[in-house]
């Protein structure tokens, strides 16, 4: 067998490849060294929002779908991984140590999933009034239970008047402090800069869609062809949770909101995550209990479903040169 970690050429194409990954307001808060066995990711403090995410959750959220997308790329390339997360108490900004010293055949899933990283993109549009096949969703459930997490597909009208109810009361508390309208607009409509949302991914004004609000991101100029043309919106939405309520879980909920987007994007579906009905204790508390039933801790809301049939493609959102979120030697 095969033995001794990929050369730096190998580890560095992982690393641009990871950081394609979704993270809040296109954030991007990791950072990444390379060791003498693996690759290390540690977490980014000065890139968390405080006003939108006083928690860190957001941030762990973000940083584990880049060690998922990392872990996609070293599959594709015929490596397997051994991740270590979370693996020195005394640095928490230490979140993962990953080796990769031994070869194996990528699977026709793994070059898939691969495959999807560079199409995938958050589409804050209205989508067609298709809905997403069952067999196809039980595929994206499979996908987060792998990663340790539970996808629970809100179907019932109850339950999906509480969440929607959430997000909208989530959306007001937010627009009601200035501190947090003063972050989002330093984060929206980006032009020619390396993170943040750019103009040309979000839609103008506040993206509502049948009993769905989704955050506004200001001076968005992204296209959504008038209401009246439309259908009605036929998305899904997926609840991923966890048993546990703690930092590992938090990271192990972005390593499986990394592999259902993913695995949506590789069957054609459109994505978009949303985090604004949990980033408020009083909301978030509401989805636990009136949407999951008390038995698991939200950790995102994913909508799926097929883009409208005269969408545009989404242009790709920027991302950092690796010469500023790889640093040297671990």
């Amino acid at each position: 067998m095969d033995r001794g970690r990929p050369d730096d050429e190998t580890i560095r194409a992982a690393i641009a490849f990871a950081c394609r990954a979704p993270s809040v307001h296109n954030t991007q808060p990791w950072r990444w060294t390379i060791g003498d066995r693996g690759v290390h990711l540690h977490a980014d403090p000065t890139r968390r929002l405080p006003v939108t995410d006083p928690t860190g959750s957001d941030l762990l959220l973000g940083c584990g779908a880049a060690l998922h997308h990392l872990r996609v790329a070293l599959a594709a390339l015929g490596r397997h991984a051994v991740v270590h997360r979370l693996p020195n108490p005394a640095e928490p900004d230490h979140l993962a140590a990953v080796e990769s010293t031994t070869r194996r055949r990528p699977t026709d899933a793994d070059v898939a999933l691969a495959a999807a990283v560079p199409h995938r993109r958050t589409d804050r549009r209205r989508y067609s009034s298709w809905r997403v096949p069952a067999a196809v969703l039980r595929r994206l459930e499979d996908r987060a239970a792998r990663e340790g997490v539970v996808v629970r597909e809100i179907v019932t009208p109850r339950a999906r008047h509480e969440l929607t109810a959430a997000v909208e009361i989530a959306a007001v508390r937010q627009d009601a402090n200035p501190a947090y309208r003063w972050e989002l607009r330093a984060w929206s409509a980006r032009h020619a800069t390396p993170d943040g949302v750019p103009a040309g991914n979000a839609p103008p004004g506040v993206p509502r869609h049948g009993d769905l609000r989704l955050r506004e991101f200001p001076g968005g100029e992204l296209v959504d062809g008038p209401s009246g043309e439309w259908e009605d919106d036929g998305a899904s939405l997926l609840v991923l949770g966890t048993s546990s309520d703690d930092r590992r879980s938090a990271l192990r909920a972005g390593e499986a909101m990394s592999a259902v987007l993913l695995e949506a994007t590789a069957a054609g579906l459109a994505t978009s995550p949303l985090s604004q009905p949990l980033e408020i204790p009083d909301t978030r508390a509401h989805v636990r209990d009136a949407v999951l039933d008390g038995t698991l801790h939200p950790r995102m809301v994913l909508r799926v479903g097929w883009a409208a049939f005269n969408a545009d493609p989404l242009p790709p959102t920027p991302r950092r040169p690796l010469s500023e979120v790889l640093g040297g030697l671990a």
